[in-house]
């Protein structure tokens, strides 16, 4: 593969060298992919509820503002982390912004589809080429009119749900290959519908099995009966969503990059608020990293990490947790042996095709990355200073940021993107370099 020099016109940050090893404390925010859930099943709950932790970035924003637009009133406690959130009359005749959210873009078709009027879902231009079709045609075999821009049933934003007020419910096949969003969009909504849901997945692979299973938790958590005793089947019963007061986890994706700086620059990394036991994909962090040459232990509910500035390449299999990739991806780039990437095809669907984007950037920096069917291969080079593109996607800025602890000259194209799930993390990423205790 070659590549030319990324031009832009979007702002470049100058991504900040490891000048020794690290000591630091990083504190990292709620758990987006928890906080949008928990949001959704607060706006269906049957009384007022509770969030604090919560995530307060783009994506948990735009999931605020879909859900006001629909009737619910969501109020901040005395930090914005805490949300109060009063389920309301649900009303359609309303334009939702996705932004670049699948959590929003997803999640929410079936939320409308309760409310009575036309529901319109539009968002950012990358969001137009984010697949759609799957939730799209499950609501329309569950009875949901759903129109896009033309006859055919959409399968990209923007789109139009027709709702009456009423979901009936019964058996649908969703073929989720390209995102588990697919199955938790039905999942989160269906005991508000007025008879038993059973999905059925019918794809060939079900990537981000995780995400499901921490859907299922929540749904448990607030009362709801889940039936998945079947490999890739759920049930799902009507009935009450009980309104809760809940603390959100941190987002243990979001740390990853962090942990990894330590393996990058030597030292040691702290992530307080660890949970011992999680539904999170971040969860496989600590024995990811560990393959690549790092020590970890967690005290109480603090995850040190600890590297010696050496990166052992790695053969792994991320299909559970393929938000993980940019972040081993960079890793391996930086590494003594080459690696490979696998399970991962469905990353071509995410913010951006993740596959091709973090093939040409590292490319671009001098280092070997090629694409497979389901994966990379990456071969370590000495690396070079350039332009990064991110591709308005939050990951390719953090996986970056974490190149450019060893790549002098190295600039991170548009590092605001990082809002999306992670406000200020520029700030952050430099307080840890810093040695002092850092927090978002």
């Amino acid at each position: 593969m070659t590549t030319t020099p990324a031009r832009t016109s979007l702002p470049l940050w100058d991504a900040p060298l490891a000048e020794g090893s690290l000591d630091a404390v990083v504190e990292i925010p709620g758990s987006k992919s928890l906080t949008n859930r928990l949001l959704v099943l607060a706006a269906l709950a049957e009384g007022p509820g509770t969030l604090r932790g919560a995530l307060r970035s783009r994506d948990a924003d735009l999931m605020i503002g879909a859900l006001r637009a629909l009737g619910t009133t969501i109020t901040e406690g005395d930090v914005p982390s805490t949300l109060h959130v009063e389920p309301g009359t649900l009303t359609g005749d309303v334009r939702i912004d996705c932004g670049l959210a699948g959590t929003v873009m997803r999640f929410l078709p079936p939320v409308a589809a309760l409310a009575r009027g036309t529901v319109r879902f539009d968002g950012d231009p990358e969001a137009r080429v984010r697949p759609m079709l799957p939730v799209l045609a499950a609501l329309h075999a569950l009875g949901v009119t759903v129109s896009g821009d033309g006859p055919e049933l959409p399968s990209h934003l923007p789109f139009s749900v027709h709702a009456t007020g009423r979901v009936a419910g019964g058996a649908v096949d969703v073929d989720a290959s390209a995102s588990s969003q697919f199955v938790s969009a039905l999942l989160l909504a269906a005991a508000r519908f007025e008879r038993p849901l059973m999905l059925r997945h019918i794809g060939a692979t079900l990537p981000s099995k995780p995400h499901i299973d921490m859907t299922v938790a929540t749904l448990r958590e607030v009362g709801v009966e889940v039936d998945d005793s079947r490999d890739g089947i759920w049930q799902v019963s009507p009935g009450p969503i009980a309104a809760r007061d809940v603390r959100v986890e941190p987002d243990l994706s979001n740390a990853a990059p962090f942990l990894a700086a330590a393996l990058v620059a030597g030292g040691t990394v702290r992530v307080p608020g660890w949970p011992t036991a999680t539904t999170q994909p971040g969860a496989l962090v600590p024995g990811l990293l560990e393959r690549m040459g790092a020590t970890t232990s967690l005290d109480g509910d603090v995850l040190t990490v600890t590297g010696s500035g050496r990166i052992h390449g790695v053969d792994v299999d991320l299909h559970a947790a393929g938000e993980l990739a940019p972040t081993f991806a960079a890793l391996a780039a930086l590494a003594d042996s080459p690696s490979r990437l696998r399970g991962i095809a469905h990353l071509r669907g995410h913010e951006t095709d993740r596959l091709a984007a973090l093939a040409t950037e590292i490319t671009r920096l001098g280092g070997r990355c090629e694409e497979t069917r389901d994966g990379l291969v990456i071969t370590p080079r000495p690396l070079h200073g350039a332009v990064v593109r991110t591709y308005a996607d939050h990951r390719m800025a953090t996986s970056a940021a974490l190149l450019g602890l060893r790549v002098p000259g190295l600039q991170v194209e548009d590092v605001a993107t990082t809002a999306k799930t992670l406000p200020g993390f520029d700030g952050l990423w430099s307080a840890m370099l810093a040695g002092s205790g850092a927090r978002a």
